[in-house]
């Protein structure tokens, strides 16, 4: 009589673990993502250039038509060109391209230059708001104070 081979036992299935060893359940983000603690510098960055630049559209609609881009430093992308780096003394917060090969007038704004120039969240909303400004009143061909009359005041 030929007897069965013993079947060897099935290892368990991993557990899905619903909590940590001490029972106080799994640890989940610091912050849920609405919450500010979430969010980057570059995105809190970006949400002060289009802030900026929705509070001058409702002036100016023609900035509907403009691309703005932020970069982290002046030189590397789309703002590369013969001039762009006309000064060699200073570092250019922000810059203006006119339309050109199939692209629109398009405003570049450098972040890395306007983090290290300020210190703390308002005053870096003022000068990104500033430079903003002084970039459209180049590319209408205005005076600043005439493209927003609070520019240099706050």
């Amino acid at each position: 009589m030929l007897m069965d081979s013993p079947v060897p036992p099935r290892p368990p299935e991993p557990r899905l673990r619903r909590r940590d060893r001490h029972g106080r359940g799994m640890r989940g983000p610091i912050a849920p993502p609405q919450v500010p603690l979430s969010v980057t510098r570059a995105e809190a960055f970006v949400d002060l250039v289009y802030d900026s630049r929705d509070r001058l559209e409702r002036r100016w609609p023609q900035l509907s038509q403009v691309d703005f881009l932020i970069l982290e430093v002046p030189g590397f992308g789309p703002d590369d060109g013969p001039d762009a780096t006309a000064d060699a003394e200073t570092v250019p917060l922000g810059r203006m391209l006119p339309a050109a090969g199939g692209h629109r007038d398009r405003i570049v704004i450098y972040r890395r230059p306007v983090e290290i120039r300020t210190k703390g969240r308002d005053e870096r909303a003022l000068l990104v708001h500033e430079v903003v400004v002084e970039q459209v009143a180049e590319l209408l061909g205005l005076a600043p104070e005439s493209v927003d009359p609070r520019y240099g005041q706050e």
